[in-house]
């Protein structure tokens, strides 16, 4: 199984990309696993609901020169489905059992993800009703995977 997270900006903070890198190199003996970064939009404090609109747009144009038409694309938003961790485990379970072999997962910037970008998935996913930093999403996502495949394999990391 091919999997990209495809994410808006790129993570500085140290402690963040060493959590990534441990879960992709964990991930490695699971399936084939492909992080794309595209650029973000400075967003002005205050901006108006139009100049927010602009920002994910350009932010969505970005994500969907990477989103390739064979594959079931994951919205992360908050609206999305919730699914326990052994639901998302079987979700993934499901789509390689249809012949699904490559899932992109796409993670917003900090206004969210443009509605064209919302309108292409095939499924919109929620993590929580709460606010996360999208930097740390992309830990929890890889994490959550990670524990996906563990739980498939029934394998013991999950309990």
């Amino acid at each position: 199984m091919q999997i990209d997270i495809v994410c808006v900006g790129r993570i500085k903070e140290r402690y963040l990309a060493d959590a990534i890198a441990e879960y992709s190199k964990r991930l490695s003996r699971y399936c084939k696993l492909n992080i794309i970064e595209v650029a973000d939009e400075k967003t002005p404090e205050h901006a108006s609901e139009g100049v927010e609109r602009q920002i994910k747009a350009k932010e969505g144009e970005r994500i969907a020169k990477h989103l390739k038409s064979g594959a079931f694309v994951i919205a992360l938003a908050i609206d999305g489905q919730m699914l326990s961790s052994e639901g998302f485990a079987a979700k993934i379970n499901q789509l390689g059992i249809q012949g699904v072999s490559h899932i992109q997962l796409v993670i917003g910037g900090s206004i969210g993800l443009d509605d064209a970008i919302l309108k292409r998935a095939d499924m919109k996913l929620s993590f929580s009703k709460m606010t996360f930093p999208h930097q740390l999403m992309r830990v929890i996502l890889l994490e959550q995977i990670y524990r996906s495949y563990k739980i498939n394999a029934h394998e013991p990391y999950h309990k």
